[in-house]
C-alpha cells in the first residue's frame, strides 16, 4: 500500500491566500477537504493529517527567535480547530500537534508506517524543505510537492540541495531559515554549505582551518571564521531544524485507512454552505 502523510498546516495556508478563495473566514478548510478527497478519487487508500494547533512548540524553549505565529491572520488561525474537526468528520485521521509541530508529526508517522512491511512507499505531501532530511536512500520514504507535481526521492534531494537528507538540518543551520527564526551563519549561502556538506556531511566534520578543505570554496578564510566563532551556535540551529520522531500520532498503519465521512459531515458541510462536499464524500465512500 502507498500511505500519503498530508502537512495541513501548508494546505491551510495555501487554500486561505488562493485567489479563488472568496471567502477568507472559512473558505480555507472546505478547500483543504476537497483536496483531501481528489486524493481518495485518485486511488488513496491510508492517509493522515498533521496540523500545528498552535505555533509556538518546544523549540521557542531552544531558541528566541524562533517562530511563535505573531503576524498571522486572525481569520487563518481561527481555522486551525474548525479544520481538524471537519477533517475528522470527513473520516481522515488527524494529528494536531501541541508541544510538537506538524512536521514532526509527519516525520513520526512516516517512521511508523515506514516500518510496517505492508507498506510500499511513503508520500510525505509537502514542499517544506524541512522534511526533505526523511527521505531514506531506498525511497521508502519520499516527499511529494503535489501543488508542482514533484516528488523527491534520495537523489531527487541531492539535486535540489546540493546535500543528502541527512545533512538538511546541518544545511539549514549554516544557510538559515527565515521562515523558522533560524538566522545561520554569516557570510553562508546555499553553495558554500552544499559544497562542504557535500564532502563532509556533518557540521562538526568540517575543519576550522580552511587550509584543510578538500574542496574549493570562495572566501573560505571568512567561511570558517564565521564557522569557528559561530560553532555553538550552528549546533543548536541544527539541532532546532532536526525533527523530532516521538510526537503524537497513530499506533499502526491501519488507523490511517478513510472509511468515509462520519455522522455529521454533512450537517457540517451545510453549515459552512459547501453541500457538494458531503456529497462527494459520500459518493467516494459507496465506490
Amino acid at each position: 500500500m502507498l500511505v500519503y502523510l498530508i502537512d495541513g498546516t501548508y494546505e491551510l495556508f495555501r487554500f486561505h491566500y488562493a485567489k479563488s478563495n472568496r471567502d477568507p473566514r472559512r473558505g480555507a478548510q472546505t478547500g483543504v477537504v476537497n483536496s483531501m478527497l481528489n486524493l481518495i478519487a485518485e486511488g488513496a487508500t491510508h492517509m493522515g493529517v498533521a496540523t500545528d494547533h498552535v505555533i509556538e512548540s518546544f523549540r521557542n524553549d531552544m531558541l528566541d527567535s524562533y517562530k511563535d505565529g505573531s503576524g498571522v491572520d486572525p481569520d487563518l488561525m481561527a481555522q486551525f480547530p474548525e479544520l481538524e474537526e471537519l477533517l475528522t468528520l470527513a473520516g481522515f485521521t488527524v494529528w494536531p500537534q501541541i508541544k510538537h509541530e506538524a512536521d514532526d508529526g509527519l516525520a513520526s508517522a512516516a517512521a511508523m508506517a515506514a516500518a510496517d512491511p505492508r507498506v510500499k512507499q511513503v508520500l510525505i505531501c509537502t514542499p517544506d524543505k524541512d522534511l526533505a532530511q526523511c527521505v531514506t536512500v531506498d525511497s521508502r520514504i519520499v516527499q511529494y510537492d503535489r501543488r508542482q507535481q514533484l516528488l523527491y526521492d534520495h537523489d531527487g534531494v541531492i539535486k535540489k540541495f546540493g546535500v543528502a537528507p541527512e545533512s538538511i538540518p546541518d544545511y539549514l543551520a549554516l544557510v538559515g531559515d527565515s521562515a523558522d527564526g533560524i538566522a545561520g551563519l554569516p557570510g553562508w549561502g546555499a553553495k558554500s554549505a552544499a559544497t562542504l556538506l557535500a564532502c563532509y556531511n556533518k557540521i562538526e566534520a568540517i575543519p576550522l582551518d580552511p587550509v584543510n578543505w578538500n574542496v574549493p570554496v570562495r572566501g573560505a578564510a571568512k567561511l570558517a571564521a564565521a564557522l569557528r566563532d559561530g560553532m555553538q551556535e550552528a549546533l543548536l540551529f541544527r539541532q532546532v531544524a532536526t525533527v523530532a520522531l516521538d510526537a503524537p500520532v497513530s499506533g499502526n498503519v491501519d488507523e490511517l485507512q478513510w472509511n468515509g465521512p462520519q455522522k455529521g459531515f454533512a450537517a457540517r458541510c451545510a453549515e459552512l454552505q459547501a453541500k457538494p462536499l458531503a456529497e462527494k464524500a459520500h459518493q467516494l465512500a459507496a465506490r
